[in-house]
């Protein structure tokens, strides 16, 4: 995606969101990014040989991303610094079971499970669309065909109940996953087959036979587009906020500050899936991989993993996320004065019961960092009755013990369908990570 100087990264974010609609879109935008900057791509299951100087990234999985760029003399280095940014690519929605097709009434619906912690009911009544990968039948057993697919159009819906049938809807009528959030398709009529008629569409849509359709793991997305709202269009309404944002400011931070030629620290950049259901998986940051890139790295280099594991001590990570911003209804929710609003930059999350990392000597030098580069932060506690939601950097520092803190952008609406943030905060965040890989 080419960067114009008329756009500021709010408006490069908002471009970005119209193509990052799954974990699987999220990563080949940024991987397009990557590559016409002219990072080299090394595959997880090949032998590294990288050189110094020169700009890598890996695509272990199809929805995880990770780039480096290697400094000048690092072979040499006694010690290399490690600077890491993390997020993910993941966001709660709907995900498509394996047997899409339920039809009731003369309805077409399609079977959901939800994924992650959505709002429930801020996904009835919009737009909805289909994105993800499907897995066709190959001549190897062992290496299916895999087509990533966007239907690019709503195609989906799921209405309200009209409060004349549910007078109780103002009061917070629960919604029951199983039933109450299935999507509507369309009708059903005499020319589609009430067993087959997703399978039918999906075929149609890819161009391929349905019978050699093997699998397909596919997200349920708003398909409504971003908009710039408020008096002086300083807000920012979009789909997808939480975490794209981190992805869009990572992948840009790196390409800026790996241009410098001045660099001497091995900058890297993780994107990770599955954080909105606990990353434990081989995809996300609860699993081996980032170590794995690391050793490859260093072997690479021909250095050895002591080598390896003095850097991580000395070395330092942003985990980044979005954040809370002072709701203006609900400002009893928060901390009384550690607390964020739209519009005021880089949110530093803090916790002592380390539901995000925290560490003193970690958080001033992100806070050094802020005022060398003229960039704008807040620190950020939850109040003491809302524990709040977790993020990857425990997690991370968990395997790779370095100092780590947990940063964002602050939204309102958090999970919901539709988010909520200020337009200038992206430009803050990008220039932190920017000085950060610098």
């Amino acid at each position: 995606m080419a960067q114009k100087k008329s756009e500021n990264a709010a408006k490069r974010l908002a471009k970005f969101i119209k193509n990052a609609v799954s974990p699987y879109h999220t990563v080949e935008e940024s991987r397009k990014m990557f590559e016409t900057a002219g990072f080299l791509e090394l595959a997880l299951d090949k032998e590294w040989k990288v050189k110094e100087g020169v700009k890598y990234y890996c695509l272990p999985f199809m929805t995880s991303l990770f780039a480096f760029s290697i400094p000048k003399s690092a072979g040499s280095k006694k010690n290399l610094p490690i600077h890491i940014a993390a997020a993910h690519t993941d966001f709660p929605c709907l995900h498509i079971k394996p047997v899409a097709e339920l039809e009731t009434k003369g309805y077409m619906r399609i079977n959901t499970e939800i994924y992650g912690g959505p709002i429930l009911n801020t996904w009835l009544d919009r737009p909805l669309s289909i994105a993800g990968r499907v897995l066709m039948k190959s001549k190897d057993i062992y290496a299916p065909r895999e087509i990533i697919v966007n239907f690019k159009r709503p195609v989906l819906t799921i209405p309200n109940l009209a409060i004349h049938y549910n007078r109780d809807v103002n009061d917070g009528a629960k919604l029951t996953k199983q039933n109450d959030m299935l999507p509507l398709l369309g009708m059903l009529n005499d020319k589609l087959s009430k067993n087959s008629y997703f399978l039918d569409m999906l075929a149609k849509e890819i161009k391929e036979k349905k019978e050699d359709i093997l699998d397909f793991d596919l997200y349920v997305y708003n398909a409504e587009e971003p908009a710039f709202i408020g008096m002086n269009n300083e807000m920012l309404s979009s789909p997808r906020l939480d975490n794209i944002t981190s992805c869009l400011a990572l992948t840009e931070g790196l390409i800026g500050a790996s241009a410098k030629s001045s660099n001497e620290q091995l900058s890297v950049t993780a994107l990770f899936d599955n954080e909105e259901i606990g990353s434990e998986t081989k995809q996300g940051a609860d699993s081996e991989l980032l170590r794995v890139i690391l050793r490859k790295i260093y072997r690479s280099l021909g250095k050895d993993e002591i080598c390896l594991d003095a850097d991580i001590r000395k070395g330092f990570l942003l985990s980044v996320d979005v954040a809370h911003a002072l709701h203006p209804a609900k400002s009893e929710k928060y901390d009384p004065v550690n607390n964020m609003r739209m519009g005021d930059g880089v949110t530093l999350k803090l916790s002592a019961n380390q539901r995000y990392t925290y560490d003193g000597v970690a958080v001033a030098c992100i806070q050094q960092l802020c005022e060398k580069n003229g960039i704008k932060y807040r620190k950020f506690v939850n109040n003491s009755d809302m524990p709040g939601g977790g993020t990857l950097g425990p997690i991370i520092s968990s395997h790779l013990p370095m100092y780590t803190v947990d940063i964002g952008v602050p939204i309102l609406a958090m999970h919901s369908a539709r988010e909520l943030m200020g337009e200038a905060d992206q430009e803050e965040l990008k220039k932190l990570i920017t000085a950060f890989f610098s």
